[in-house]
Parts: structure tokens; C-alpha cells; sequence
């Protein structure tokens, strides 16, 4: 309980800093008095820490944040200097950077959880045109060899798209062998050999040859009673085959079952390191969310490694795409595609849990993936809704300056205060709310352990 306490308000502490680093700097560029800078926490005041350039920064009482106050935000205060008298424009400006503070966070602290190490759903190239002149044939590889390893370490390709991966923090390999520690370590024909290593990476190799994923596909669950039970079939199985073809993204396992539905099949799976032969009843009309043989599936999974300039692009692509699921939860409330229930909206309470979940995780696992991921999407979340347009937030203070732009006048500021102090209040209750269904509801949870693949 500590620990999730200590961890969360520390975490929370840090990214509403940033929030209100962006709004001093974008203050101060634009000619607005900042009168104090809370660093951590809401008043009362606890320690007065320095005076800069007229702006009192301080350590406050209530650890849940941290604050700029400008002068004249909140009030009819047209001087200079204060935020109310300062142009559409500034004032656009200063309301904007908080969130881009935090858009500009979680990209670093996405890109930082895909150096450190990231689950990825791997698997290895199987090699289906050698031409002559490749770098794989230079290398003595052959059409049908599937790549295991590399020098020690798994060559690896993503499950979905075949993009060559990074390093992982095991060697041990999707067919159950330990990769060896020199050479270039091939499955041909059933049989594994260790070619001379050509000292060319992995994208290399792969360069100008044709290949698809396989061994990528995982028996996570054998329901019983079922055509897989009765063909002994185990969780940990991994498929390489249906009837000598391979299960690839563009053939996948379902989509092969699924044409067989009503025959007998012959499944070719990895258990440990050895191959069985094993077949299976595809059932034509199986009970309900049993599937044809009774078995559920999922990716291979292993903690990656990427290089700095793919771990950037990763890492951004996950933000982007967490941001556009955020902004699109409106809409399908709206819409009836989604109940509020289904939404996942969490208050401090419910964010507190996840955070301390993800630092012992971290603790018991060493892989920082957890607390550099969760950091990423609750500020990629603060960014967002801060941004949507309700009084109190800086969306609704953006949605007045854009209505002083169409209008060609501004709302009189102590009205516009009014407004704003009443969305606080509604925003406190809602978060009462929250937080009473967050501890209604029980523990929220993340289950690290399985993604990270331990």
C-alpha cells in the first residue's frame, strides 16, 4: 500500500509538472507575470523554495499536482502583465503548452519503454525465395530454412508485419532451443545446424529475400473434453503447420482450420524442443466460444530491444495511436458504441492501483517497460483531457478565445471566471464519482506478468 501511494504521487507529481513548466514558459515568453509556481503539491504553502524573475517557486501541502498561477487568470484583472490583458493569441499559446508539455512527455517516455525492452509478439523467418544473389545465399542459407538465431542472440521477425526485430533479453528460442553463442543457427528440414557466421545483421540477411513469419502462434488454453484435449494437445504448443503448411499472418492458423472445418488435421507443434506430429478433429459446428478443436491462441511473446531511431518511431506510433483511442471514446459514447461502463475511466483512486502494479512489476521482473509505458499514456492522457472543451479545463478556456475570435469581442473575464469556477466544481463532483465506482469496483490491475511473458 505504500509503495502504490509513494509511487503515485510521485509519478503524478512529475507529469503535472511538466503540465505547468509548459504553461510558465509559454507565460513568460509571452509577456504574462507568473506570481507563483507550486513545484509539487496545492497550497497550503509549505516551504518557500526561491524568487525568479518575479515568480515565487514553492513546495505545497496537498501532493496531488502541482500549479502556475498567473496574474489576473482568474479574475477581471485587465493590467499589464496579467493573463486576461494579454492578446488571443498569447493567451492561446500559454493554454496550449500544458498539454503539449505532456504530448511531448509521454513520446519520451514511450521511446523509453521501447529501448528498455518490450513485449513483442516475435516470430522467425521462415526463407521462401534465395535468390543467387543475396546476402542469404552468400551465407550458404537455403529456400525452406527457417533463421533462429545469430551469434547468440534470436533473429526474430515481427508476427504480423515480418519487420526484423531487435535483441531480447532471452536466448532462448521459439522452438525451445538454447541459441548458441557463434554462428548462424538454422532449422532445415527438421534438422538444426550452425552455419559460419557471415558477420551481416539480421537486415542484411534478409535483404532481397523472400520469407514469411512462422512459429508465431501459441496454445495458450485446451478446453476440455475437446478435440485438442482428446488429441493431448497442451498449453505452450506452439503451431508451426496445418497439414505441412505453414501458419503465417497471410495463412493463419483460423483461417486454415476454417477451410478443414469437418476433417481430421494434422497439426505440426513445438513442445519444448521437439517436434510432434499431432492430429486434431476440426469440428464443423463446435459449442460456442469453443472454436473447431477447443483451443485458445495468441502471439509468441518476448521482451524486445529496438535501436534508438526505431525505438523512436515506435514509440511515437504508440502515442499517436493511444491519443486517437482517447479522442474517439467520445464520440462512440455518444454514439451508443460504447457504455460508460466499457470506457475504463479511472480516478485517482483507480490510477493509483495501476501505477503500484506497474512498479512491482518492475521490481520483481527488472524490466522498466511497465512504469515507462504507464507513464506514457496517463500523460498522453492528461494532454488529452485537458484538451477537450469543458469550462475549468484549458480546452474550455481555448473555447472562449475561439469564440472571442467569431464574435470579434470577448466575454466580460469576471463572467468567464464564473463559468470556469462552476465546470471545477462539476469536474470535482464527477471525480467523486469516479472514485467512489474505483472503490466500488475493487483493485484495478494490470496484468504485467503476462505481457512481459513471465
Amino acid at each position: 500500500m505504500l509503495l502504490t501511494i509513494v509511487s503515485f504521487l510521485l509519478l503524478l507529481g512529475a507529469l503535472m509538472f511538466f503540465h505547468e513548466l509548459g504553461h510558465y514558459l509559454a507565460a513568460r515568453r509571452n509577456g504574462i507575470e507568473v506570481e507563483e509556481f507550486g513545484v509539487f503539491g496545492f497550497p497550503p504553502r509549505i516551504i518557500k523554495l526561491f524568487t525568479y524573475d518575479g515568480t515565487l517557486f514553492s513546495i505545497n501541502a496537498i501532493p496531488l499536482g502541482a500549479f502556475v498561477r498567473m496574474k489576473g487568470e482568474d479574475a477581471a484583472d485587465m493590467s499589464p502583465g496579467s493573463f486576461n490583458a494579454a492578446s488571443a493569441r498569447a493567451r492561446a499559446v500559454t493554454l496550449v503548452a500544458g498539454p503539449a508539455m505532456n504530448f511531448l512527455i509521454a513520446i519520451i517516455f514511450s521511446v523509453a519503454s521501447v529501448l528498455s525492452g518490450f513485449p513483442a509478439s516475435i516470430a522467425h523467418p521462415l526463407l521462401e525465395d534465395v535468390p543467387a544473389t543475396s546476402a542469404a545465399a552468400a551465407a550458404g542459407l537455403q529456400k525452406g530454412d527457417i533463421l533462429l538465431s545469430q551469434a547468440g542472440d534470436p533473429l526474430l521477425v515481427t508476427a504480423t508485419d515480418g519487420e526484423p526485430l531487435g535483441a531480447t533479453s532471452s536466448r532462448t528460442l521459439a522452438d525451445g532451443t538454447t541459441a548458441p553463442a557463434e554462428g548462424l543457427f538454422v532449422l532445415r528440414g527438421g534438422e538444426r545446424l550452425t552455419l559460419a557466421t557471415s558477420g551481416r545483421s539480421a537486415v542484411e540477411l534478409l535483404a532481397g529475400v523472400t520469407y514469411a513469419p512462422v512459429l508465431g502462434t501459441q496454445v495458450t488454453a485446451v478446453v476440455q473434453d475437446s478435440p485438442a484435449a482428446q488429441a493431448e494437445l497442451a498449453a505452450g504448443d506452439i503451431v508451426f503447420a496445418i497439414n505441412d503448411i505453414p501458419v503465417t499472418p497471410g495463412n493463419s492458423l483460423g483461417r486454415q482450420v476454417s477451410a478443414l472445418a469437418g476433417n481430421e488435421v494434422t497439426l505440426t507443434v513445438v513442445r519444448g524442443d521437439g517436434w510432434l506430429q499431432i492430429p486434431v478433429l476440426a469440428r464443423k459446428d463446435p459449442p460456442a466460444g469453443q472454436g473447431s478443436m477447443g483451443i485458445a491462441i495468441d502471439g509468441v511473446q518476448r521482451m524486445v530491444a529496438l535501436p534508438f531511431h526505431l525505438a523512436v518511431v515506435e514509440g511515437v506510433r504508440n502515442i499517436v495511436g493511444y491519443v486517437g483511442m482517447v479522442v474517439s471514446l467520445p464520440v462512440m459514447l455518444i454514439a451508443g458504441q460504447l457504455a460508460p461502463s466499457d470506457a475504463g475511466f479511472s480516478g485517482p483512486v483507480g490510477i493509483a492501483q495501476l501505477v503500484g502494479g506497474a512498479v512491482s512489476a518492475t521490481v520483481d521482473t527488472g524490466f522498466w517497460f511497465p512504469i515507462w509505458q504507464l507513464a506514457a499514456i496517463i500523460s498522453a492522457g492528461l494532454a488529452v483531457a485537458n484538451l477537450f472543451p469543458i469550462p475549468a479545463l484549458d480546452g474550455g478556456r481555448l473555447l472562449f478565445i475561439v469564440f472571442e475570435k467569431l464574435r470579434g469581442r470577448r466575454l466580460d473575464p469576471e463572467k468567464e471566471g464564473m463559468i470556469h469556477l462552476v465546470g471545477f466544481a462539476l469536474l470535482l463532483g464527477l471525480m467523486v464519482v469516479i472514485t467512489v465506482s474505483d472503490i466500488r469496483s475493487g483493485p484495478q490491475a494490470i496484468d504485467w506478468l503476462r505481457i512481459l511473458g513471465q
